[in-house]
């Protein structure tokens, strides 16, 4: 039996592969759908880091998790992705973890030397994950506060140069590396990050998106 864990922030973001696996799987228990030798649970989490790694080591039977994916929508740094575009997160990064200066200037936790940069799983603070899919493969960084503001977002894409920005990736990635599962990130973009203006947006694009990719993976 393989057994794949979806975690996502909020239920509406997986909403159709739930209503999927209600048609097309059979109803085991409260948060697992099987079919043939595949089992599907998927867990929310909440939103933001803390309850991702919460949810995470709390959920039942992980260990004997195949696969672990964590899905969402995501802001885009990068100008050639276009909204409701499909992403791979190949790396990611905890990226206001740390202090503000009083010049303004953030320096992380890395360069306080509070933690070694390449302490497992970390390489040059970054956490990597091997690649799984066809999508687009992109680098993103997890914020407890989205940037929306236009000297936060220079001052974020001078020192990291991100592609994509979520709220939970990195503590994802984090907690399956330490737990030693295989995992995989998988994010649709729903906007640009810019200076907040949720009529550029346009998450229900993004999440039809986000779950036909999930959909075609778990087939």
């Amino acid at each position: 039996m393989n057994k794949v864990f979806i975690f996502a922030a909020t239920e509406f973001e997986i909403l159709p592969t739930i209503e999927h696996l209600e048609k097309n799987f059979r109803k085991k228990s409260f948060f697992e759908y099987a079919k043939g030798e595949l089992s599907i649970f998927p867990v929310i989490t909440g939103v933001g880091s803390m309850l991702t790694a919460l949810a995470m080591s709390r959920t039942k039977n992980i260990t004997d998790a195949d696969l672990l994916i964590n899905v969402g929508v995501a802001g885009s740094y990068n100008s050639e992705l276009k909204i409701g575009d499909v992403v791979e997160v190949i790396e990611d990064r905890f990226a206001d973890l740390g202090v503000e200066e009083a010049d303004g200037s953030f320096t992380d936790i890395f360069e306080l030397e509070l933690m070694n940069q390449n302490q497992y799983p970390f390489e040059q603070g970054l956490i990597k994950n091997e690649a799984q899919t066809n999508y687009q493969k992109v680098s993103g960084i997890t914020v407890n506060k989205v940037n929306g503001n236009q000297n936060s977002i220079n001052s974020i894409t001078k020192k990291y140069h991100p592609e994509i920005e979520t709220m939970e990736g990195a503590a994802f990635l984090y907690t399956a590396r330490i737990m030693d599962i295989k995992c995989l990130q998988i994010r649709a973009i729903s906007n640009y990050v810019e200076p907040r203006n949720k009529d550029n947006w346009n998450i229900q694009l993004a999440i039809n998106s986000l779950n036909s990719a999930l959909i075609n993976i778990l087939h």
